[in-house]
């Protein structure tokens, strides 16, 4: 039987808005709903009552109501939600116009700026009322390549606002890749900032937004806000002008459009690590409901919480953060690396701030590991109530180490989902137990299943995550895709009807929840045998002398032969005494099926932006195909190693 990690207080689950909503769905439809489980087994087969309920629970501000909340939840794509409703995304957002604190922005600087509740409002009407004066109108894009900085949130609320479509990129990626994306959905406005710092040092990125306005012809005016210096020279930016200057005077009144529920409101982009990043257009009702649901039901959100999550405006997570301004809550935006000038930056802002939920990825919880940093020892955590951590799957001995070295009595929130949805398909709550390397259970309202290579509904054994039903987050289309050819190749192709989101999944019978195995196109097949690469990171970085390490699968002599590539821990060497403990380790925690035929030491592992590895990149390489779109990898220069393996044929043994 297993043991829980962590198990909720009676006063905790009292507590819980989750509990709330469970009394809201008895009183309404008789139920007699005692438990996270009943509760998901009724949202999923009672979908349009199930996000009826969420409408009024989370608070949805809208001037028309719905007439109906969907059309067809069994089409997929093409379910209409929400049907006759009104309603402005950014004004959901901007409930609040108090003195409450709204944001608190630090960087590697240690500066910090602070913005209340009623100085936002004020600041995203100024905002607004300018890019209406230049003729910015709901259906009109509107990028950011900016710094996770105050000034890019009150952008976003600002052309929400109007209507526009909001697509950000951040500024550590290369103008390249950034002219990818924007290019292809035709910006009026570029909002961009003079540079960043990044591990103590100080970078220029006007020259990038200068080829970016000079690459997309649609941009009519790029507005620069200062961040390293006051006044930047921003001469040479085409059509350029200044935060501070393009602000309308005074006190304008804050104008919300009212629009569809199905109104586009964010371009998210993939990872382009394979390709030309894909647009994926999402709604605004859609995306909105399912982050308040996320952020209120799940997260336990509250107006008193401080929020802090370490993410920039090129994931998800920055977009699923400022939702969160919904429920009046502090949040912190920080910029640049979060353990600079060590481990210790990122608690000591937790500590100062009172922090009550901390959002990571995996990497770097796997990062305080291998430096044998203990949180608890070092800091005060008492304010902190719950981590929320997602991005890449995270070792049993990830979680361990959360409760041991960082706090005992604490909600840790492993969550997977993806960019497709703008949120998550698994997820936690607060009234139900944590075990060791398992997402506490699927989402609410989201009908997911674990498929095997027949399609046939699988427990306790490896399979798809699928999504049988529609939900309101899916992607309202791909931008310029008229007849939805690219959406359906994406999710629809495998197992028509149904979506399919490339992840490798366990659904455990005896506790609703799910392990994560990776992206299903990066499992490897050696003679034939399914594993996830998770299977083996798990494992290998469980070892204190790895610090990161990439498995993928090569063609070899007719069959296919895994490589794991390592970067070691500072002070380690990759001996034969070392390869031979990380074979051993994996025969006897894994199988003899999971050891690598090959182990090659490298100094850095390839990441997307959105903090997941890049198999995809390395597996080209090694089979001699052509890896396309370098600029999209958060550390595209990690490449040159791997190239120089291959290139001495040191891979052909």
């Amino acid at each position: 039987m297993k043991v829980p990690l962590w198990q909720p207080s009676e006063e905790r689950k009292d507590q819980a808005a989750v509990t709330g909503f469970i009394s809201l769905v008895n009183d309404r439809h008789g139920t007699r709903i005692s438990s996270y489980n009943d509760l998901y087994d009724w949202s999923v087969s009672n979908i349009p009552e199930f996000w009826a309920d969420v409408w009024d629970f989370v608070g949805i501000k809208a001037s028309r109501r719905y007439d109906a909340v969907v059309d067809d939840e069994t089409r997929m794509p093409g379910a209409k939600w929400f049907i006759g409703a009104r309603m402005n995304f950014a004004e959901n957002l901007l409930r609040f116009r108090d003195a409450r604190t709204a944001f608190v922005f630090q960087g590697e600087t240690q500066k910090t700026v602070r913005m209340s509740y009623a100085e936002l409002h004020d600041a995203v009407a100024r905002l607004a009322r300018s890019l209406r004066d230049m003729g910015i109108r709901p259906g009109d894009r509107v990028a950011a390549y900016m710094p996770n900085m105050i000034e890019t949130a009150v952008a976003m609320l600002a052309s929400t606002s109007i209507g526009a479509v909001w697509a950000s990129c951040a500024t550590d990626i290369g103008a390249g890749a950034a002219i990818e994306r924007f290019g292809q959905i035709e910006p009026r406005v570029l909002f961009t900032a003079d540079g960043y710092f990044y591990k103590g040092k100080p970078f220029n990125s006007l020259g990038n937004a200068a080829q970016i306005a000079d690459g997309i012809p649609s941009i009519e005016r790029v507005i620069v806000a200062s961040y390293r210096e006051e006044r930047p020279d921003i001469s040479h930016i085409r059509d350029s002008v200044r935060y501070a200057e393009f602000l309308a005077d005074g006190k304008p009144e804050l104008q919300f459009e009212q629009l569809s529920a199905d109104h586009p409101v964010y371009i998210m982009f993939s990872s382009g690590t394979t390709g030309r990043p894909k647009c994926l257009v999402q709604g605004a009702a859609g995306i909105l409901i399912n982050q308040l649901k996320e952020l209120i039901i799940h997260t336990d959100l509250k107006r008193d919480d401080v929020h802090f999550f370490i993410t920039t405006c090129s994931w998800m997570m920055w977009n699923w953060m400022l939702t969160s301004l919904a429920t009046g809550n502090t949040i912190i935006l920080y910029d640049g690396n979060p353990a600079y000038p060590g481990p210790e930056a990122a608690w000591q802002l937790i500590q100062d701030e009172g922090v009550t939920m901390f959002g990571c990825s995996a990497s770097y919880i796997n990062y305080l590991r291998s430096e044998g940093f203990s949180p608890a020892r070092d800091f005060d955590l008492s304010s902190l109530k719950q981590i929320w951590q997602t991005g890449s799957p995270l070792s049993a001995e990830g979680f361990e180490y959360v409760y041991r070295e960082i706090k005992k009595d604490l909600h840790f929130n492993s969550s997977a989902g993806g960019t497709d949805i703008n949120g998550c398909f698994f997820t936690g709550s607060p009234i139900q137990p944590v075990y060791a390397g398992e997402l506490q259970g699927p989402g609410l309202g989201m009908k997911v299943k674990a498929y095997d290579e027949s399609g046939r509904s699988v427990l306790d054994q490896q399979g798809e995550l699928v999504c049988e039903a529609a939900a309101p987050p899916m992607p309202l289309h791909f931008w310029d895709d008229p007849d939805n050819r690219k959406y359906r190749e994406a999710y629809f192709d495998i197992y028509p009807g149904v979506w399919r989101h490339g992840d490798y999944i366990v659904i455990h019978s005896d506790t609703g929840g799910a392990t994560f195995y990776g992206r299903s196109d990066s499992v490897l097949k050696p003679s034939g045998v399914r594993i996830g690469t998770a299977e083996i990171y798990n494992v290998v970085e469980g070892l204190p002398e790895v610090a990161d390490s990439l498995a993928i699968g090569q063609m070899w002599e007719g069959d296919q032969r895994v490589l794991l590539f390592v970067r070691l821990a500072e002070g380690f060497e990759l001996t034969d005494e070392l390869q031979g403990k990380i074979r051993k380790s994996l025969r006897e925690k894994a199988s003899p099926r999971h050891v690598p035929a090959r182990i090659i030491e490298v100094p850095d592992i390839p990441y997307t932006m959105n903090m997941k590895k890049v198999e995809s990149a390395v597996t080209n390489l090694v089979q001699g195909r052509p890896v396309v779109n370098r600029d999209a990898l958060a550390n595209p220069n990690s490449q040159d190693h791997y190239e120089r393996i291959i290139a001495e044929g040191l891979l052909e043994s």
